[in-house]
Order: structure tokens, then C-alpha cells, then sequence
């Protein structure tokens, strides 16, 4: 369970939508680009973006060629950061230029690109599927550990990988509130289960 928490139930910033000047639909080519907005579109779903803020923001992009653009290329306020400025997102020849601006939104979870579709979007505006969850990966192993002269303990081991916009510490601490929140409604079906002290085991 905690598992899964890690992995699906965490808030997290993504970008839901990108208009480039210029381009119509995803399957446009943008003269003076190595990569076609396909690729482009994929590359910047791999941004790793961190919202200080609940509401919607846009970031923008304005680049002159020749350049090799990364995520520390795009514009952003004190709301918005990106973790990972050394991603790479498209190369542009010189002589031309390439402006665009993106959404980004603060959610949970995986929200495909249908989903992030409105109808009063500019013409242009191509959603992009989000990834919220911050997690990316998550192993754990349970061997046997001794206490002093006592054995029979398990030693739980979690590996956690991130994408940098949260610590692990606090993904997993996080994780642990929100699944300890969900269990705490099931306390509350009897008044025995309500009054009961739990026991709990004291040092020797």
C-alpha cells in the first residue's frame, strides 16, 4: 500500500499544454528544428517541474538559433522552478527563432493528453500528457536483522527514486501521512475500535 502511494497518490507540478508560434497541430515540422514537434512535445514532458503555488502558471520559451535549448532556457517567475535545467529540449539552427509559451499545473497522478484538452484554448494550444507523481521508482527489500543477543526482527530497506523536484525522505514521510489519513476513517466504524488503547510494546 505504501508502495502504491508512493507511486501514484503525491502532488505533483507538470506541464498540460504547449503552443509554439507558428505550429498547428503535432505533426508539424518547425523550419530551422532538428526535431519535429513530436519529439519536441516528448522532450518537455520530461521536465521536472516544481509549483510553489495551486493555481495554473505559464512559463515561456524565446530562443535565437544557433543554440542547443535546454529546460534552463525557459522563463520562469519565483512560482515556478525547474530541477533539472539541464534537460535537453530541441536544437536550432541559426538565423531562426522559436517562441513558446506552456502550462503548468499541480495535481496528482498521471492525466493523459485528452484530459488536459479545453475547448476555449487557443488555436494551436497541443496538450501533452502529465505526469504528476514526483515518484519514479520505488524497490524494497526485507531481510532478517538481530537486535543485540535477539534475532527473529525484519529489516525493511525502501529504495526511492525521484525526479528531483521532492527528497525521498519527504516522499516517503509524506506517503506515510496520506496512507495513515485514509486508514484513520476505518477507526471510526465502532465505538470499541474508537476506545480501544493500542498496546505497545515497552523496553526491557
Amino acid at each position: 500500500s505504501l508502495r502504491r502511494v508512493l507511486l501514484s497518490s503525491l502532488p505533483g507540478a507538470a506541464v498540460t499544454s504547449i503552443k509554439i508560434d507558428g505550429v498547428l497541430h503535432e505533426f508539424d515540422t518547425i523550419p530551422g528544428v532538428r526535431e519535429d514537434v513530436m519529439q519536441i512535445i516528448l522532450n518537455v514532458k520530461g521536465l521536472a517541474v516544481k509549483s510553489y503555488v495551486e493555481d495554473e502558471k505559464i512559463i515561456e520559451l524565446e530562443v535565437e538559433g544557433p543554440a542547443e535549448v535546454t529546460a534552463g532556457d525557459i522563463l520562469t517567475d519565483s512560482d515556478i522552478e525547474l530541477v533539472n535545467p539541464d534537460h535537453y529540449l530541441f536544437t536550432i539552427a541559426e538565423g531562426h527563432s522559436l517562441r513558446a509559451t506552456m502550462t503548468v499545473a499541480k495535481k496528482r497522478g498521471y492525466v493523459p493528453a485528452e484530459g488536459n484538452k479545453k475547448d476555449d484554448a487557443p488555436v494551436g494550444t497541443l496538450a501533452v500528457d502529465s505526469i504528476y507523481t514526483p515518484v519514479k521508482k520505488v524497490n524494497y527489500q526485507v531481510e532478517p536483522a538481530r537486535v543485540g543477543s535477539n534475532d527473529g526482527f525484519d529489516k525493511l530497506t525502501i529504495e526511492i527514486m525521484t525526479n528531483g523536484t521532492i527528497i525521498p525522505e519527504d516522499a516517503l514521510g509524506l506517503s506515510a501521512r496520506v496512507l495513515i489519513e485514509h486508514l484513520n476513517l476505518f477507526t471510526d466504524l465502532t465505538d470499541v475500535a474508537k476506545a480501544t488503547e493500542v498496546m505497545k510494546e515497552t523496553e526491557t
